[in-house]
């Protein structure tokens, strides 16, 4: 006896790919079907998530069965947008706006002929898309720049004081600037006019205040990197030489979750550790580093790869941060100093010039790096695992 035969035929959802002009008062809509020749504009909304929420209602009743494919561009205003879209079940890419194709004539640019280009691209899948971070691993870096921005204050500062004592002939002559002595020295200087005297006492006045907001900030990170599921990565990065607690947690919080890159090459990549290159037919011409990605994430790696013109050694300080770290990371710590200072030694050593050298170190310890976090990611699946098995059992879920 023959079986019966299944005359049902699963239907393909047909996808809408929606291209997002966003800005912080307005956001402009194109949409694209597939199968579609040309892109066409829906129009215009304040820049509201429950208006965006009703036009994609509209959209979804317009084309029954189709599947919003969403983009817009990364920029000012972040990642709420693409959160939101996530948590409605809606794919959402945030792109990367240097990595947009673009025609050699093209001279005229609007939001309308953005949103229709969006679209319009993104259903030919020539859209490059960003990583969107975690909320708290966002939260953490806006609190890791806030360091960063009162560090800069306190330069400035300090920089333009001592470029007005220098207009006016006041020059110090100890051996090391901002310590107890030279501030003890600024204290007691007595300036001719009091419109002089203003400028100084303002100046320093702004320097106590910027070591006191940076004060402030650390003791705030401390009090929160507890709490931040990241904390693991923290601890196991703090064990490598250059990276205290601030480096360590000023690097996890601009990277996240650096074991979504599959090579420690697209780290680099993406830190713009990498040279460029001009290469054709037969001669290949490479010039400085890219520079491009996280400017602040390679600034930090490069101050650390200064650490390492040290001869290899496990300091007390070093020893005391890598108590409880396991002994695959003591060992990726270890490697990275005798690797680095012996590349540092012999780069200097052929001629090189210092600064070339440093930059060439980090692109290396960016490897290290990235074999840190490789190391953590099981360990941190474990934990989100066991996090969300928690959350379940605490409100009754399976």
């Amino acid at each position: 006896m023959n079986e019966p035969t299944n005359n049902k035929h699963t239907m393909k959802k047909s996808l809408l790919f929606v291209g997002l002009d966003v800005h912080a008062q307005n956001i402009t809509i194109a949409v694209a079907l597939a199968g579609e020749a040309e892109a066409r504009l829906y129009g215009s909304i304040t820049h509201d998530l429950h208006a965006l929420e009703k036009v994609f209602a509209k959209l979804r009743k317009a084309h029954p069965g189709a599947e919003l494919q969403v983009c817009y561009e990364a920029g000012p205003t972040g990642f709420v947008l693409a959160r939101r879209l996530a948590q409605l079940k809606t794919s959402c890419t945030v792109v990367a706006p240097s990595l947009i194709p673009k025609k050699p004539g093209e001279r005229i640019k609007t939001d309308r002929r953005d949103a229709l280009k969006l679209a319009r691209l993104h259903r030919a899948g020539e859209l490059t898309a960003v990583h969107v971070p975690d909320a708290s691993d966002e939260a953490m870096r806006d609190l890791c720049r806030a360091r960063t921005d009162a560090v800069q204050d306190l330069r400035r500062g300090r920089a333009q004081l001592k470029a007005f004592l220098l207009r006016n002939g006041y020059r110090y002559t100890g051996k090391s600037a901002w310590t107890e002595a030279h501030q003890r020295y600024l204290r007691e200087l007595v300036l001719a006019h009091p419109a002089q005297r203003v400028v100084l006492e303002d100046a320093l006045t702004a320097i106590r205040t910027a070591g006191e907001r940076i004060a402030r900030l650390e003791e705030q990170m401390a009090a929160l990197l507890v709490d931040w599921p990241m904390q693991p990565v923290v601890a196991a990065l703090m064990g490598m030489r250059g990276f205290a607690q601030v480096g360590a947690m000023v690097l996890v919080s601009e990277l996240g979750g650096a074991w979504r890159f599959a090579h420690p090459r697209q780290l680099m990549a993406y830190l713009g550790l990498v040279p460029t290159e001009r290469t054709s037919d037969d001669k290949r011409r490479q010039g400085g580093i890219t520079k491009t990605g996280n400017s602040h994430a390679r600034w930090l790696l490069i101050e650390a790869a200064q650490h390492y013109r040290l001869s290899p050694k496990i300091s007390q300080e070093l020893s005391r941060r890598q108590q409880g770290l396991s002994a695959d990371l003591k060992a990726c710590s270890w490697k990275a100093q005798t690797r680095l200072h012996q590349r540092m030694r012999q780069l200097l050593a052929r001629g090189k010039q210092r600064n070339k050298v440093t930059v060439a170190v980090a692109r290396e310890l960016t490897g290290f790096v990235w074999q840190i976090f490789q190391l953590m990611a099981p360990r941190m699946t474990q934990e989100q695992g066991a996090a969300v098995s928690a959350k379940g059992s605490r409100f009754g879920g399976n």
